[in-house]
């Protein structure tokens, strides 16, 4: 198949932005991964395992290497959950109190300069089916394009090509990728999974969901 042009992913390392990695390159297309470190409290396992995830790619799926951009965001979230690593949303909270004020306006806010300067129209998320938030959704991702466009005179599309499936759907879509790399949690406990928090539930129940073997090491379930 013919590789065309650049196709940036913005990745965090979890599962769904990680399968979309690969699901983009098995389409023919020059993946570029983006990393924003906003110094989060769980940023540095999350990265360790992106790239320990992106080096298990074989070589017809191989992205070009990532690229990772600085975001500070303490002086504006504060003592936020996200940064202090204090009253972490555990595994009986609803998933709204995973909110992160502004997080894909944020993401990008920064990305899409960076693929403007580098002449990559394409930038994907891994937003997947009833995600909640309002900076999620089409009217918004639309917009936002329209923004990048009129501000950079630069055309970049923004998508979000799981908006129509479940995380167990995705799963299954990865099901050959070495899974147990990615990463999903908000409390980790060095570089492993803390088991007990919102976004481990919501991994053990994909997995389960998908009928997926779980490798992942988890601390605590």
């Amino acid at each position: 198949m013919t590789t065309r042009h650049p196709f940036a992913v913005l990745t965090s390392g979890g599962v769904d932005s990680a399968v979309l990695v690969a699901d983009v390159a098995r389409q023919g297309w020059a993946v570029q991964p983006l990393y924003i470190r906003f110094g989060l409290a769980w940023e540095v396992a999350e990265e360790t395992h992106l790239r320990r995830f992106l080096d298990t790619l074989p070589a017809n799926l191989g992205p070009r290497p990532l690229v990772v951009l600085d975001l500070p965001i303490a002086d504006v979230y504060g003592a936020h959950w996200s940064v202090s690593g204090q009253d972490v949303p555990d595994d009986t909270t609803a998933d709204s109190a995973v909110y992160l004020p502004g997080r894909n306006l944020l993401l990008l806010a920064k990305s899409t300069v960076w693929c403007a300067l580098h002449h990559v129209e394409t930038i994907a998320l891994g937003t997947l089916k009833g995600n909640p938030f309002a900076d999620s959704g089409p009217e918004f991702l639309s917009l936002f394009g329209s923004l990048v466009q009129l501000g950079l005179d630069f055309p970049i599309e923004v998508r979000t090509p799981f908006a129509g499936l479940t995380k167990a759907q995705v799963l299954e879509l990865g099901r050959d990728l070495s899974l147990e790399h990615t990463f999903s949690c908000i409390a980790p406990i060095a570089d492993r999974h803390c088991g007990q928090c919102n976004k481990c539930a919501e991994r053990r129940e994909g997995f389960s969901q998908a009928g997926i073997e779980d490798h992942t090491v988890y601390s605590s379930v």
